[in-house]
């Protein structure tokens, strides 16, 4: 038995999902197949790549290992990527704890993931930066030594790139600091200079940039619990001035981090709250999930205030193709049986070999994928790539709800073992327009069923596509 699944039967060391009643539309968390924290939302290329700290299952305190990656063109789906850099990417750092804040920046080409982390023999934060040619990574560790050396509060870099080729980088708890980056994106010209103008509530985890030539450093602010404030300025050092709260502090949540975007017309703001771990336990435990809210400027470039997180999230922004190569770890929402009440659901994986797929799934286990357009009944067939050992089951595929109208079942028999793969087809009838797809597993085994790892429904008449 793996570890994985060892982790995900322990009651208060797994993952959990939300379902409160069948067909319930709850979206936040944006993840629940692990806990994440500190979203460092990226736009490229038209794909919102969401990097984040990951809380590991047996947290008490921060216990925090590696940065994950999470992607989306429709800001409901996210496909999980897995894990883009860990510890073991700076062979020099602490290994066994303090992956904290990242973000990622893009500059010619390259792409730069600054993380703090700390260090062999010091109490003191470092902030080290790993560079990939992709914003998929790897990440590798360039420089062999922190780009900002040892210092109190060394945490939560944030970096952004001026329209004249100037990039900075912010940081700081409790203090805001900043410096000039070169050209190069892992060095700098000039001293290290302290904010001296920042927010009476600024705590820390600062988000920098620009928007209509006005900027912005919205920031975790009080403590504790904490929310989201933001200040603004002319200049990009400053002076900055309080402009007061995007997300008022809540006792559900002491801690926030803010990661703001503009994506295809509308801008959104990414935290974090602690659902998923008192679905498990009523002991506060430094698990977190990722969260997300749509908003609106003032036509002075001011924010109104927010609510607190909603369950709801945010509307979907077009639709999901289905009959192009799906990855299974691509989803809105997943969750155990249907029970009313919050239910354990399946986990992701991730190997050399294919990437990440999906795991422990056990009968009753959903995944919902949000709105799927099918066209005019041009689905004939589905396939999927699953891998079985001795056990097996089905992929039954449900329209807008977890018990809505069945549009096939796929079998899932023995592949010879839950790492060797193969692609399974099924027809399929009665899928038209655009809908909210479930897949919902079935087996007569009381653990793990199978793997799975892509899917994609195939039009009448269409020649067989490679996968």
């Amino acid at each position: 038995m793996s570890m994985l699944y060892k982790l995900r039967t322990l009651a208060l060391g797994v993952v959990v999902a939300l379902s409160l009643t069948a067909g319930c539309n709850a979206e936040n968390p944006i993840i629940q197949t692990n806990f994440t924290a500190d979203p460092a939302p990226l736009v490229y290329n038209g794909t919102v790549y969401l990097y984040t700290s990951h809380d590991e299952d047996d947290a008490t305190g921060f216990h925090m290992l590696n940065w994950k990656l999470y992607t989306s063109t429709d800001m409901v789906n996210w496909t999980d990527h897995g894990t883009v850099a860990s510890l073991a990417t700076f062979p020099w750092a602490v290994q066994s704890n303090d992956a904290w804040a990242p973000q990622a920046i893009e500059r010619k080409g390259k792409f730069y993931l600054y993380v703090p982390i700390s260090v062999p023999g010091s109490p003191k934060n470092v902030i080290a930066v790993a560079v990939a040619d992709s914003p998929l990574g790897p990440f590798k560790d360039v420089l062999g030594h922190p780009l900002i050396d040892k210092g109190m509060g060394n945490i939560d870099p944030t970096v952004f790139i001026d329209d004249d080729g100037q990039a900075y980088l912010y940081w700081g708890n409790p203090n805001l600091w900043y410096v000039k980056l070169n050209q190069d994106m892992i060095s700098y010209s000039g001293d290290i200079v302290k904010a001296d103008s920042k927010a009476e509530n600024y705590q820390e985890g600062p988000w920098f940039y620009e928007r209509n030539g006005k900027y912005y450093v919205a920031y975790a602010s009080h403590c504790c619990p904490e929310g989201i404030g933001y200040a603004m300025s002319n200049s990009p050092t400053g002076p900055w001035q309080y402009k007061g709260m995007i997300m008022e502090p809540d006792v559900r949540s002491s801690g926030n981090h803010p990661g703001i975007i503009d994506y295809k017309g509308s801008s959104y703001v990414f935290g974090f709250n602690y659902t998923l771990n008192f679905a498990l336990t009523n002991v506060h435990r430094e698990r977190r999930s990722v969260t997300l809210a749509k908003f609106s400027y003032n036509p002075d470039g001011t924010i109104s205030t927010l609510p607190w997180w909603s369950k709801e999230g945010v509307p979907q922004v077009g639709t999901l193709n289905p009959f192009v190569r799906v990855e299974a770890e691509t989803m809105a929402w997943e969750s155990g049986p249907t029970t009313g009440v919050w239910t354990t659901g399946v986990r992701t994986a991730q190997d050399d070999k294919i990437g990440v797929y999906v795991t422990s799934i056990t009968s009753g286990d959903f995944i919902k994928v949000r709105g799927v357009d099918f066209g005019d009944n041009q689905a004939s067939s589905f396939t999927a790539s699953v891998a079985s050992g001795s056990h097996g089951g089905s992929i039954e595929m449900h329209l807008d709800n977890v018990d809505g109208p069945e549009i096939g079942s796929l079998p899932v028999s023995s592949t010879g073992g839950l790492h060797t793969w193969q692609a399974k087809t099924t027809t399929v009838s009665g899928a038209n327009g655009k809908h909210d797809l479930y897949f919902l597993f079935r087996g007569e085994a009381t653990g793990q069923l199978f793997n799975f790892d892509y899917w994609r429904f195939n039009k009448k008449g269409a020649k067989k596509s490679k996968p």
